[in-house]
């Protein structure tokens, strides 16, 4: 398995590009350091063989601290090249991280389905980490060392014609055996790295459940999964390591050949009396300063194939297209929009639809209860909505557009969802509100902290807005959360709301408050609201009924109650709680 630097190359280009003057920059850094790599020697040449020849003692001084200031700089300008070359590839990998991350981000839910959170982050963080690394000390290890093995060359060849000639083989031999011997590696690489991203994904979805293992006596069950994917990791780092091995003893062996053609060459010349002692100094430097190139790119040709691994997997993961197309930019009108589905039909998978031909309109400022069964198609069809799906058959429409053609972004800026689970995330009250927006004065989140009766819990807080929040809510109670999902909402003013099961286990008082919250929230908008409870359908215009995907009754809602053939009313007379739950 080969890959080529090509590759490589065309991963981290777009962000090389804009750094081109640091790039010039290094270049010349790079090109200095091997000149004076290069030309240093030709003074101790000269050194010695002034020394032996009688020369004054003023040359050899001269010759002495040219020799010292010349390696102090060369040192000076190898350091300030490694410094800009990891800045040139942190910058350049960074970039690419957050580009993945916005990647992922904006692929479809059926993406994320197929993969734990763990495993996205071994792959976006993971990966990247190793790439900087590797991709820190290739222009420096790699490039560079291509560069100083020919300048080399080149000084060799001056000296003696054949001495040139035979390493410039030599070499030539050599790189085309490192090259060929460079990606057996790669498979089992690639095989560790998604081991490790399954371990990753393992221990972020156990470690989130910790509560029901432990209270399910599931402890041993998880352990023994761990031991068999460390197991599974152990093995596939045995054979890297084992194909490692077999490319650092290639380059070993290589560079025992060329040490013994140098001590032959140098012997055979110096007693042919072809070269004096100070040259014979000179091939012994560039024979052993021809030795670190080709050892440094041994190195890096084992780090190539451990990084095409990663390589290859962060290549796959920008390929993976989403399903989801962004639309041409139908504009979607404010105030509070209809919505309406046109033979829907839509499935996980494509042969187990969970959704058949929904059809329905709401109004503008009506309100739509939808009642069902778990697992009767309700979330699913809230998801259509925003289009974390799209269905496979049928139109939805929001405020007479086809939400295919509208952008994304005013898509979701039009329509909020409310649910009984509240996301908050590791940041200040003000960010948790208005999701980062800046733009959002801290006169209107006040306005809005005190509209839904949330001034005493503001009070409380220690920084008031810039209080910082736990992630997953510890620092609220449920009743708190689910109003600062609904302060979220009012900030956005969004034509259209979807409140599922958002009153849901709270105790009386708080329900209070959040059903008065409510009232206020649906005021001049659209609302579809998923319900299991009757005091929140009660304030609906209409009701829907699904059973497996399909509509079995709507109409409206007094109508419905009033009818004792309506399901609704069977409903309202056994229970909403014990019919649907």
């Amino acid at each position: 398995m080969n890959i080529p630097l090509r590759r490589y190359w065309d991963l981290l280009s777009e962000h090389i590009r804009p750094q081109k003057g640091r790039f010039v920059f290094l270049t010349i850094l790079l090109l200095g350091s091997i000149g004076l790599q290069v030309v240093n020697p030709q003074i101790m040449k000269y050194f010695i063989d002034a020394a032996t020849g009688g020369a004054a003692a003023q040359n050899l001084i001269w010759a002495a601290l040219a020799f010292i200031s010349l390696a102090v700089l060369q040192q000076g300008i190898g350091v300030s090249a490694t410094y800009l070359g990891e800045t040139v590839a942190w910058n350049a990998t960074n970039a690419l991280r957050a580009d993945l991350a916005q990647h992922c981000l904006n692929l479809d839910m059926s993406f994320h389905n197929d993969r734990s959170p763990g495993e996205l982050i071994e792959r976006i963080d993971g990966d990247i980490v190793e790439l900087s690394n590797f991709f820190s000390q290739l222009v420096i290890r790699v490039i560079g060392n291509i560069v100083l093995l020919f300048g080399v060359l080149v000084a060799l060849a001056l000296q003696d014609l054949v001495v040139g000639l035979v390493f410039a083989v030599f070499s030539l031999i050599a790189l085309f055996i490192l090259n060929r011997v460079r990606g057996i590696a790669i498979p089992h690489a690639k095989a560790l790295r998604a081991a490790i991203a399954d371990l990753t994904g393992f221990l972020e979805e156990r470690l989130a459940g910790t509560e029901d293992i432990r209270s399910s006596g599931a402890v041993d069950f998880i352990m023994n999964g761990l031991y068999q994917l460390q197991r599974r990791i152990l093995g596939h780092q045995r054979k890297a390591w084992t194909m490692n091995m077999l490319v650092g003893f290639t380059g070993n062996a290589l560079l025992l050949v060329g040490n013994v053609i140098a001590i032959v060459s140098g012997y055979l010349l110096y007693t042919g009396g072809a070269i004096t002692i100070g040259t014979v100094y000179l091939f012994i430097y560039y024979i052993n300063l021809l030795s670190r190139p080709i050892r440094e790119l041994t190195q890096q040709t084992e780090n190539l194939q451990n990084i095409g691994a990663v390589t290859e997997r962060l290549a796959d993961l920008r390929r993976i297209e989403t399903h989801t197309v962004d639309g041409e930019g139908a504009p979607i009108k404010s105030g509070p929009h209809a919505l309406s589905f046109d033979g829907v039909t839509f499935g996980y998978r494509p042969e187990e639809p969970v959704l058949r031909q929904i059809s329905f309109e709401l109004q503008p400022g009506n309100v739509l209860g939808l009642l069902g069964r778990t697992g009767s198609g309700k979330t699913s069809l809230a998801r259509l909505i925003f289009r974390l799906y799209d269905p496979t058959e049928g139109k939805i429409r929001l405020a007479g557009v086809d939400i295919r053609r509208a952008k994304l972004k005013q898509l979701r800026q039009s329509v909020a969802l409310v649910t009984q689970d509240v996301q908050l995330f590791q940041a200040s009250v003000r960010d948790n509100l208005t999701f980062f927006n800046d733009s959002i004065p801290d006169e209107r989140i006040l306005q809005v902290i005190d509209e839904l009766e949330l001034s005493d819990w503001y009070r409380a807080l220690p920084n008031g807005l810039d209080t910082r929040l736990e992630t997953g809510g510890r620092s609220l109670s449920a009743g708190e959360g689910q109003l600062l999902a609904m302060a979220r909402v009012f900030l956005r003013n969004p034509g259209l709301v979807i409140l599922d099961e958002a009153s849901s286990r709270l105790d009386p008082a708080t329900e209070q408050r959040i059903e008065r919250a409510i009232d206020k929230l649906l005021r001049g908008r659209t609302a579809l609201i998923i319900a299991h409870r009757l005091g929140t359908v009660e304030r609906a215009d209409s009701i829907m009924i699904l059973e497996e995907g399909r509509v079995i009754e709507s109409g409206p809602r007094l109508l419905l109650a009033g009818d004792p053939a309506s399901r609704f009313a069977r409903l309202l007379s056994t229970g909403l709680e014990g019919v649907l739950a």
